[in-house]
């Protein structure tokens, strides 16, 4: 209830004077009239002509005041909206760099600032500012962003490869240099010094170089007053070099085990650090699409050489057995590094060689283990063991064994041997193997193994100590242990005495040792004597190509400790080597037309020994033979055969020349009969397209091939930033 001072009074007929006097007051009361009694004293106003007229007035008045009050209203909201939506947007450290925004000219005046970021505390400098150079407005936005969890992890991702030169370098940008309360650039000729260097390492895990390190957008020249961001880098670099004695340089190699990533880096940092002899390329993937990453090393990579043999070692066929994948890895640094300081076998054995390393056959299984490692999981890795499938890894992931998964085209020649003129070489691939389950592993060793004209081959496992060769499978169907000679018993002997011979402790006549079964035996067996396997990597590739393959198994433990790895390098590193020289035993030659012209798949024969070789692309052929007298036959379908008869001297350090000339002729019928459908069923591989049918129903993928991002991806994906598009290469 609203109460007044004084009460309007009632009014008779002559009080007129008063009213129109004093509206302000009748107003008053008319607004918030006073209540007497429960009764409105407006009501008892007897209202005259005048006090009609002064309530009209006052009426329009209050409603001119409020109007007046809503347009006040209504242009003070228009004000604020206009002035919020006229402001500029705020710009992102991340866009800040494509110039899809622009900095704020209302900004606090920048000033030095200490650097408190952890992984830019060694700069020559103390003093930093912001925004920085990629407009990052503050530490905490510097700390959230791609850019700086790149340097954070750039010592992991290339295997402390250039660093601390790539992280110090990006620091000079996302903290550059302050003074006088002015952003000091770094030098372009510092970044392009590092870029130079640098670039590979990148490009090894398939990164690009990243934008922030753009040596002409974000670095300066000396004219425009840069500094050296790597300037106290160089000078701890000089104080501790004036501190070591100089000395020979000499191969450096970690004796760890390397997980995939690991393995990938390494092979391809070596691979750029030999480029003018190495590269990496892949022949596969696995299940999981891991790389089957191989690395060359020729005088000229990537090319097959006249008269140049072509050598493989093989590694980690079985995932747990990891041994021999170290000894690879060991092994493609060994040979870069003694190559570049002028070890003159080793440089011999490359301009001559043509060299394939593939240590990882079955990255997939190797995972498994590898983590099993890790996690300290206690498992018994005896040899029975595992060839029940027992040790987590040995398989592929799809459960496959990929020593049983080729096809078994001994038991073909064991069928068939009796009858004549049967080759036991050059066996096309049956259409029912396509049919069954080819692992993806084992169908990229296929193709890699038809694609290239290998003479020697070697293939690690781990369970015991000895080396094994064709064929694995026995001649008899009942005996699991038989002794099946292959065509050539006196080369694969000689060729697994070279390996065992050359090894350690392999040929040694202890038996209180690993390997002790066949310390009677020199440390070589024939593999179906051992056990009998069907569908083994050795056979396939005496049977279908030129190549000749033995089994190395490098000890009794297959996933050794890792104060066990250098010592079973140093047993080992003279049988690798040796065995690779012995690729140049025997013979090699050409198989030319009237006119010069090489002739591609000739055959070339030995008198005695039932299985031939074929001449390669231009023409070229390898034999592998023994010391001794041969009789050597060269023919082709359309072609005069030639024969020539040979001497092996025992002390020949190299392969024999031996040519051939060949002229035209009209088929025999028995020849032709004979080799032209022999030729075109070898040709034949995967012919009805089963295997890639077969991978579509295990991995239940669009027949379109999935692009993966890198391995490294994760770094990034899982952190609170963007995804950085830009570390893509293209």
């Amino acid at each position: 209830m609203t109460t007044f001072p004084q009460p309007i009074k009632k009014l008779r007929t002559g009080d007129s004077a008063a009213l129109t006097s004093s509206p302000s007051s009748l107003l008053c009361n008319l607004r918030a009239p006073c209540c007497l009694s429960g009764v409105s004293s407006a009501q008892t106003v007897s209202l005259t002509e005048n006090w009609a007229s002064a309530l009209a007035g006052c009426m329009q008045t209050e409603r001119k005041r409020v109007e007046m009050k809503a347009l006040w209203t209504f242009l003070l909201l228009n004000a604020l909206l206009t002035a919020v939506l006229s402001a500029p947007p705020r710009c992102g450290a991340g866009n800040y760099w494509q110039g899809q925004c622009k900095v704020s000219v209302e900004v606090a005046k920048p000033k030095c600032a200490d650097i408190t970021l952890a992984y830019c505390d060694d700069m020559p400098y103390t003093k930093t500012i912001y925004p920085n150079i990629l407009g990052h407005r503050s530490r905490e936005e510097v700390e959230t962003s791609t850019e700086y969890l790149l340097l954070s992890v750039v010592h992991s991702l290339l295997n402390g490869e250039c660093t601390p030169d790539i992280r110090m370098l990006g620091c000079s940008v996302i903290a550059p240099r302050c003074e006088n309360q002015k952003i000091l650039k770094p030098c372009r000729s510092t970044c392009e010094a590092v870029h130079k260097v640098c670039a590979h390492a990148f490009e090894s895990i398939d990164m690009a170089w990243p934008y922030f390190l753009d040596c002409d957008r974000f670095f300066v020249s000396e004219e425009e007053g840069c500094y050296d961001p790597l300037e106290g880098l160089r000078e701890r670099h000089e104080v501790v070099m004036d501190s070591v004695p100089t000395e020979e340089p000499s191969t450096i190699i970690k004796f760890t085990h390397h997980s995939n990533t690991q393995m990938f880096n390494i092979l391809k940092k070596t691979a750029a650090q030999c480029s003018h002899i190495s590269r990496t390329y892949s022949i596969g993937q696995s299940v999981e699409k891991r790389d089957l990453l191989v690395i060359e090393f020729s005088n000229n990579p990537g090319e097959h050489e006249l008269l140049e043999p072509e050598v493989k070692y093989i590694g980690n066929m079985h995932g747990n057995e990891a041994m021999g994948r170290e000894l690879l890895i060991y092994l493609a640094q060994y040979l870069c590094s003694e190559y570049l300081l002028g070890n003159t076998r080793i440089q011999t054995l490359i301009n001559t060689t043509r060299i394939h390393i593939l240590p990882s056959m079955n990255p997939d299984g190797y995972e498994l283990a590898f983590s099993e490692m890790q996690s300290g999981a206690d498992v018994d890795y005896d040899e029975g063991a595992g060839y029940v499938g027992q040790l987590g890894g040995r398989y592929n992931a799809h459960n496959i064994d990929l020593n049983r998964n080729f096809p078994d085209l001994t038991s073909i020649v064991y069928n068939r041997r009796r009858l004549k003129r049967f080759r036991s070489d050059h066996i096309p691939i049956p259409d029912i193997y396509w049919f069954g389950k080819v692992a993806p592993e084992t169908y990229a060793v296929m193709k890699w193994i038809r694609s290239i004209p290998f003479v020697l081959s070697a293939s690690f496992h781990g369970g015991d100590l000895v080396v094994s060769y064709p064929y694995d499978l026995s001649k008899h169907p009942q005996e699991a242990s038989m002794f099946s000679q292959t065509p050539d018993e006196q080369v694969f002997k000689q060729l697994a005495r070279t390996y065992a011979n050359a090894h350690a402790t392999m040929s040694s006549k202890d038996t209180d040792r690993c390997g002790a079964n066949f310390a009677d035996k020199g440390g070589i067996v024939n593999g179906a004597e051992w056990f009998s396997i069907a569908g083994g990597m050795a056979d396939f590739n005496y049977l279908h190509t030129n190549c000749f393959e033995i089994t190395v198994e490098l000890g009794c433990d297959k996933f050794p400790f890792e104060e066990d790895l250098y010592m079973g390098w140093e047993e080992n590193k003279e049988a690798l080597l040796s065995f690779m020289e012995s690729v140049h035993k025997g013979i090699k030659g050409i198989v030319k037309d009237e006119n010069g012209n090489g002739i591609k798949g000739a055959t070339v024969s030995i008198k005695g020994i039932r299985h031939d070789v074929t001449t390669a692309q231009n023409g070229d052929y390898w034999r592998l033979l023994n010391t001794g007298i041969y009789i050597v036959t060269a023919s082709a379908p359309g072609y005069t055969r030639a024969m020539k008869r040979i001497h092996l001297p025992s002390r020949m350090q190299k392969a024999g020349r031996v040519d051939f000339v060949l002229q035209k002729s009209k088929l025999e019928p028995d020849v032709d009969d004979f080799i032209i459908p022999y030729l075109d069923s070898y040709d034949r591989f995967d012919p009805y397209n089963q295997h890639a049918r077969y991978s579509m129903r295990q991995s239940g993928q669009e027949e379109e091939e999935r692009q993966e991002k890198p391995w490294w991806w994760a770094y990034f994906t899982h952190s609170n930033s963007q995804n950085p598009s830009w570390l893509l290469r293209n």
